[in-house]
């Protein structure tokens, strides 16, 4: 089957069965996502759009996420657009348990409030316990913005520690990483494509794993 590549400069829309059908039968015990959330910017020449294209609330829940039967979910939501971060966790199949609270250091634009953080989700599915204690961080990350949307790298990395024997997804990436795979518009290599969109043929993509979690041991939620 040779799937559509994605072009860099398109917007991400699959049509909910691409995701899927690019993981084939292969499923994910951890899932970081950082949707293109839509919104109005009030003001003409602040849209997001300017910065990458967006999806609709209802795109982004019609994607048929590979998770498995087990898994975490880690989501990226905007503080004007969290009920749209609870629905989406909701479409997906996981079930609301917590968040954190990134704070930029720098003040941004705002209307009620100027921004000055963004709230990383997070839900589970099935059986799946929290990080073990001595690895665990507090729910405030500070750490200063950097490029239009990019989140702090540190979270990916503790994500990978807290879980490092499950099969992990990153959705609307912008890099590849060891260990993980991805699927976005805005990578390197991409997962639904398996081309190299940038023609940095250094970059090898790995098969995700079927067998994919081990996200649980002894100690149940």
């Amino acid at each position: 089957m040779t799937a559509r590549p994605i072009a860099p400069t398109s917007p991400l829309t699959p049509d909910g069965q691409s995701l899927a059908a690019a993981s084939g039968s292969a499923s994910f015990g951890v899932i970081y996502a950082d949707p293109p959330w839509r919104y109005e910017s009030g003001k003409p020449g602040r849209e997001i759009e300017r910065h990458y294209p967006t999806m609709s609330d209802e795109e982004i829940c019609a994607l048929q996420v590979p998770a498995a039967k087990d898994a975490i979910l880690y989501l990226w939501a905007v503080a004007p657009r969290l009920d749209a971060g609870f629905r989406v966790m909701e479409a997906w199949g996981f079930r609301y348990k917590t968040c954190a609270v990134w704070d930029k250091v720098k003040v941004g634009m705002g209307f009620w409030w100027r921004g000055q953080h963004e709230i990383l989700m997070v839900g589970t599915r099935g059986n799946v316990s929290p990080p073990p204690q001595a690895l665990r961080k507090p729910s405030v990350i500070r750490c200063p913005r950097g490029r239009h949307s990019a989140k702090p790298e540190q979270v990916r990395d503790w994500i990978g520690e807290w879980y490092p024997d499950a099969a992990k997804l990153e959705i609307f990436s912008r890099l590849k990483r060891p260990g993980w795979e991805v699927f976005g518009n805005q990578v390197e290599y991409d997962l639904l494509s398996g081309e190299d969109l940038y023609g940095q043929n250094d970059l090898v993509l790995a098969q995700p794993r079927e067998d994919s979690t081990n996200t649980k041991n002894d100690t149940k939620n």
